[in-house]
């Protein structure tokens, strides 16, 4: 089923908390519209910005399931961290790791799911194939990793469709997710070249959180 993700990108530890409530408080009503929340963590390296750390949601209660995307140096250093803020799905960028196999390695034997992610310029070919087939779900990246607010990149649906080609040959196919810049006028494009799943930032949040899902899911 195709999911639209809400994804939280800031530096304000009580900021995090507050969206995930909210996000929290759509799901006990209907957890058709959201089940996971999407946070993103920046060290400042990846990226010239940086947001919390996984340790300020150590203690957050709800009941959504988290994915920890990891804009950061060497994501597999911060493996034990999204285990103990309640990770469900660890995403890695590739473009920051030493060892591809070894990431996958430890976030699958800390009993949660790997991804991995690939930037806006990041070829696919940049990863062999093989390690691609051992994760739940590959990232790509419509506009620059890092910041909020930017233009969709068009581009990104080569990327997609050769990801789909690819996971055809996947006895458990992984899901494809696209992040970045996602308006209502490209959701539906980025849904019929394969994407399974689509994160959509700060604006997803603006108004009435259930009703902007609503809508993204009926323009897809």
């Amino acid at each position: 089923m195709f999911e639209i993700i809400p994804a939280i990108l800031t530096d304000n530890p009580q900021e995090a908390r507050e969206l995930i409530a909210k996000a929290d408080g759509v799901a006990r009503l209907d957890a058709r519209l959201v089940k996971r929340v999407h946070i993103d963590i920046i060290d400042g390296v990846f990226a010239d910005n940086k947001t919390v750390d996984p340790s300020a949601l150590n203690e957050v209660d709800h009941s959504l399931l988290l994915d920890f995307h990891l804009m950061v140096n060497e994501p597999v250093r911060w493996v034990e961290k999204c285990v103990r803020a309640g990770g469900d799905r660890i995403i890695g960028h590739v473009e920051m790791m030493e060892s591809v196999s070894e990431f996958i390695s430890e976030v699958t034997e800390a009993g949660l799911s790997p991804g991995l992610a690939f930037d806006l310029d990041t070829s696919i070919e940049s990863v062999e194939k093989r390690l691609l087939l051992d994760v739940d779900v590959v990232l790509v990246m419509s506009v620059p990793a890092g910041f909020a607010g930017q233009k969709f990149d068009p581009k990104v649906l080569d990327k997609i469709s050769e990801l789909e080609k690819i996971r055809k040959t996947d006895p458990t196919p992984f899901k494809i997710c696209d992040d970045g810049g996602v308006t209502i006028e490209y959701v539906d494009d980025v849904r019929s070249k394969g994407t399974d799943e689509v994160v959509i930032g700060q604006r997803i949040f603006e108004g009435d959180l259930a009703k902007n899902i609503n809508a993204y899911k009926k323009a897809a």
